[in-house]
């Protein structure tokens, strides 16, 4: 059973920056992706980024150029940095992995808080 340990977040003005971090953990398979989600009142979940093992790497058209995916298979780690933030970033940002057997199978952080706000 893979675990996902979140950090980061909180609260940023606009214009500013901040950094999630999601650990892996548990895997005894090789973590095919991970990734970021994020939920807003109201709004459907969406899929902010996420890197493949490989290291291709897509990104929700709203964050490109002001957000970076990046990873760290030896530590099984993603981390996100977010600049340049707006309001409309505002979120519970999930990190999500993927493991590929057999089977297709799809963990999820907790989540952790992001707001924006002047």
């Amino acid at each position: 059973q893979v675990q996902l340990l979140e950090s980061g977040g909180g609260l940023a003005r606009p214009g500013g920056s901040l950094s999630l971090s999601c650990t892996a953990t548990g895997s005894t398979d090789p973590i095919y992706s991970l990734g970021w989600y994020r939920q807003a009142p109201g709004k459907k979940r969406e899929l902010v980024a996420h890197i493949t093992s490989g290291f291709s790497i897509n990104y929700l058209d709203e964050v490109k150029g002001r957000f970076t995916i990046r990873r760290d298979n030896a530590k099984n780690t993603v981390y996100l940095q977010m600049n340049d933030l707006r309001s409309d970033d505002t979120a519970v940002y999930y990190c999500t992995a993927v493991v590929i057997t057999k089977y297709r199978d799809e963990y999820w952080g907790q989540g952790t808080q992001v707001t924006v706000s002047s």
